[in-house]
């Protein structure tokens, strides 16, 4: 066996403590990497804080993992001694199933391995991240780290980056779309440079107006303060596509007003319920509502209001500009 050092949260919402452990040697197909950086991802908090249910105590995170190969096994043929490697998400599936044999290990039928806080398949032994010295993974589950490459700033391609990256190319986000990025974060940054680098034309969509040149020196084309209320109402029903990546509980109402009709808005961030609820009023009933929103009493300001307002008279009445409409003010409050 080799022994590891590492760091470990002993519990849920405990600091992280040195934690000795060990490792199985390489197999025929594995690979061991001497660990060199580990990016911090937002999941390895909630994950210590047992925030997501299943718990595995003393717990090792980190899965944005890049070092150097020390080892392989007799069978091991796209890495060797002395490569750059790195470790994503998963260390293991079932490799049998349709998912698995179509390279979607992620959607392994059997469920995959997951590289801490998970059971490796022998069924008994605790997987450890990142947050240590030493890593063997099956060579499938490794990737070949150029040379070329910054390696600490490859490290968080591992989670963040594939986050951020699989989407836009899911819905074929290019030249000729306007693509709005919720959020400048681990996720945020990452889907900028990558949908500016896929040709589209880039809207960096924030609360934090200091966040503007961050946006602008990444790629981003435009800002968006999602706080301005007349900003906001001046792109609905412009974007071709959005990548959501706020990691908490939101309302999302007023980014799908941004959306054309039948585009997407694809969540990264967030695994928590997402608020306010639809609500649906009496008065002024209509066949559908993915887009209703709630009202004050659930923290939206007063342009948040007037701007959700214009976009529902919008839907209704087409131009949004007829001071004798009867839905000018949108549909009323439910007091």
């Amino acid at each position: 066996m080799i022994q590891v050092k590492g760091y470990a949260a002993l519990e849920a919402h405990a600091p992280l403590a040195p934690f000795a452990f060990e490792r199985r040697e390489p197999g025929p197909h594995d690979v061991q990497i001497e660990i060199l950086y580990a990016g911090i991802c937002h999941s390895d908090l909630h994950q210590a804080h047992a925030d997501w249910g299943a718990k595995i105590f003393p717990m090792v995170p980190g899965h944005e993992i890049v070092g150097r190969v020390v080892a392989v096994g007799a069978h091991v043929t796209k890495l060797k001694v002395g490569d750059y490697a790195g470790v994503g998400c998963m260390v293991d599936s079932c490799r049998q199933c349709a998912a698995c044999h179509d390279d979607l290990e992620q959607y392994c039928e059997q469920g995959a391995t997951l590289t801490y806080n998970d059971i490796e398949r022998d069924g008994t032994t605790p997987t450890y991240g990142g947050y240590s010295d030493q890593i063997v993974v099956e060579e499938r589950f490794v990737v070949h780290i150029p040379d070329t490459l910054d390696l600490q700033g490859a490290a968080p391609l591992l989670c963040a980056g594939i986050t951020s990256w699989s989407p836009l190319r899911h819905w074929a986000v290019g030249a000729g779309q306007k693509v709005g990025v919720i959020g400048l974060g681990g996720l945020g940054h990452m889907g900028v440079k990558f949908a500016k680098a896929l040709g589209a034309h880039v809207v960096m969509i924030t609360t934090s107006p200091e966040k503007g040149k961050d946006a602008e020196r990444l790629g981003a084309d435009e800002v968006l303060i999602s706080t301005d209320a007349d900003a906001m109402a001046a792109q609905a029903d412009s974007f071709d596509f959005l990548l959501n990546t706020v990691p908490v509980a939101h309302d999302v109402n007023p980014y799908l007003l941004l959306l054309k009709r039948d585009r997407t808005m694809c969540l990264v961030g967030a695994l928590e319920e997402l608020t306010p609820r639809a609500q649906r009023h009496q008065r002024h009933p209509r066949p559908q509502e993915p887009r209703r929103v709630g009202d004050r009493r659930h923290g939206r300001n007063a342009g948040d209001d007037r701007f959700l307002r214009r976009a529902w008279h919008r839907q209704r009445c087409g131009s949004g500009r007829d001071p004798g409409c009867e839905h000018r003010l949108g549909p009323p409050r439910e007091e």
